[in-house]
């Protein structure tokens, strides 16, 4: 069966999710900006709601994005102290795995900083999934075979901007047999049913609105006085497609 994963930033989101028949849940923040660590707030409220794994109906946890700054995966020495201990915080709060990534100066997967961060998931039998800084590297196909063993799934698009573009070079790499290969970005409703065919392990998209509360005065560049919902019709609509 192919999972179903929804990307959320709230905890009503992670609730949508479930209940819409998602198998499992990304929590992040700013997802305009592709994401990045949620509040310790945020994380707690998730896990108490809908966190653990309940294998009679497939549920598989919330799993949490682990990224310090948007804007790349090349990352300081600050940032990668960083980034073991945002793991170590969300781990300890519960996880139920941890969504990480990152690259050398040279477009391959940093293996040492994502093994030292597999190994502290594995200590909380959290599970550990390589995000989208895959499809950013210089050769997805070659960074899938360098993350075999050391991470549990990938989330990739096949290097393309949307998963269905990148559809023979997923194929490519569910043929690796190495980690799980989880299709991601761009994902519409209507790509689902091929995009399972492939033979991945899940599909990933945010199924998210947006919602314009106010707009009178701006707090920020990007500021248009809304926010993204987790919309629950097209959750529904992408467990659909999978059933």
């Amino acid at each position: 069966m192919t999972a179903l994963e929804i990307a959320v930033t709230s905890v009503a989101g992670a609730l949508a999710a479930r209940a819409g028949g998602a198998n499992r849940v990304e929590l992040c923040s700013a997802l305009e900006v592709g994401g990045v660590t949620p509040s310790q707030g945020l994380v707690e409220g998730a896990l108490d709601e809908v966190g653990g794994v309940d294998a009679d109906d497939g549920w598989q946890g919330v799993h949490v994005l682990v990224r310090p700054r948007p804007g790349g995966f090349v990352y300081s020495d600050e940032e990668r102290d960083l980034l073991r201990r945002e793991v170590e915080t969300v781990l300890e709060a519960g996880a139920d795995g941890i969504v990480i990534g990152a690259l050398t100066p040279h477009g391959e997967p940093d293996v040492e900083l994502v093994r030292a961060l597999a190994d502290a998931a594995a200590a909380y039998e959290a599970t550990v999934t390589f995000h989208r800084a895959i499809d950013l590297s210089a050769d997805p196909v070659a960074a899938i075979r360098a993350l075999d063993g050391v991470v549990d799934r990938v989330l990739t698009s096949g290097g393309a901007p949307a998963a269905a573009a990148g559809a023979a070079t997923l194929a490519e790499m569910v043929a690796i047999g190495g980690p799980d290969v989880l299709a991601g970005g761009g994902v519409t409703v209507d790509a689902i049913e091929a995009l399972a065919a492939l033979g991945v392990e899940g599909v990933h998209l945010s199924a998210k609105r947006r919602v314009v509360t106010s707009g009178r005065v701006a707090l920020g560049v990007a500021d248009d006085g809304g926010h993204w919902a987790t919309d629950a019709d097209v959750i529904a609509a992408a467990a659909a497609a999978l059933a």
